[in-house]
């Protein structure tokens, strides 16, 4: 099919060529226009066949908004808009409503692979009106990893950003508890090599996971995670997860843990961070915080 996709980052850059190689025809856009295909929003909308289909893949909050707001001005009837960013659910049902009185469709999407989405392809999560996702269902089919797991039409509006945001803070507290194992394993006199217990884990144990494979590789570049700060930011969604734990009555204390374990570490530069950092940075190439030179300042 032919498809608008706006924001060519790290993760839409891959989605573009990923779904070029699986034959759709994608006419991206990016601020970048090194990147670009298009001169501007109007220029790609202008580009795609009706009924037209954008995907966008920009960051939450203010550029997702103002993305959609121009694109609900460039697009009509019968056409479909995909939020495949980290928005939070409540902005896709106020996106949502607004575009269904220009006639225009909504899902919102919720995407998880990270850097590493072009080759083994992407976790999808989907909101929104069934026929609506049966519109955009030959992407999701190219951008999702091969086998019978990693899709969802998830619910309603709404629902596949809930997902993904439920996704994340999870991830958040197994991060986490990879770290305080590590920390714990490095600081005892009597485990000689702890990259290597780590390694040991990767198969045969209740704890294997793609995570415990990026921290072993994180663990094989710098064994001791020299030069990382213990610092790691949060994007968001583990903050959303806690805060609609206590909407619902729904007790996360792991994950609020693991939130707060991350403010903590931008106050005092902690061990257990650096291992959270170090996987943050191989499954989403988020940036390393680097410990300063001696009399310097930390980047």
């Amino acid at each position: 099919m032919h498809l608008g996709l706006v924001g060519l980052g790290k993760m839409g850059g891959n989605m573009r060529t990923r779904l070029r190689n699986g034959g759709h025809t994608v006419v991206g856009y990016d601020r970048n226009q090194d990147l670009s295909d298009s001169t501007s929003l109007a220029d790609m909308v202008e580009k795609l066949p009706s009924p037209k289909v954008v995907w966008v893949m920009v960051p939450a909050g203010g550029p997702t908004d103002d993305t959609v707001n121009e694109l609900a001005g460039l697009l009509g009837e019968g056409d479909l808009i995909v939020d495949g960013g980290n928005s939070r659910w409540t902005e896709d049902i106020r996106h949502a409503e607004m575009l269904a009185g220009k006639g225009i469709g909504f899902v919102d999407c919720g995407v998880s692979g990270g850097v590493w989405g072009l080759e083994n392809g992407y976790a999808l999560m989907a909101g929104g009106k069934a026929e609506d996702v049966a519109k955009v269902q030959p992407v999701f089919d190219t951008l999702k990893p091969e086998g019978d797991f990693g899709w969802v039409h998830a619910g309603k509006v709404g629902a596949g950003h809930f997902s993904k945001m439920v996704h994340n803070g999870i991830e958040y507290a197994i991060m986490q508890s990879y770290a305080e194992g590590w920390e714990l394993l490095e600081t005892v006199d009597m485990v000689e090599n702890v990259t290597d217990v780590f390694r040991s884990w990767k198969e045969g144990t209740v704890i294997r996971s793609w995570l415990l494979d990026l921290l072993v590789a994180a663990l094989d570049e710098k064994p001791g995670l020299e030069g990382i700060r213990g610092y790691a930011d949060d994007s968001g969604e583990g903050r959303w997860t806690v805060e609609a734990g206590i909407e619902n009555a729904v007790a996360t204390p792991a994950i609020t843990a693991a939130l707060y374990a991350r403010f903590v570490s931008r106050q005092d530069d902690s061990p257990a961070m650096k291992a959270v950092a170090a996987m943050r940075n191989q499954f989403g190439g988020h940036a390393l915080h680097t410990e300063p030179p001696a009399g310097g300042d930390a980047s």
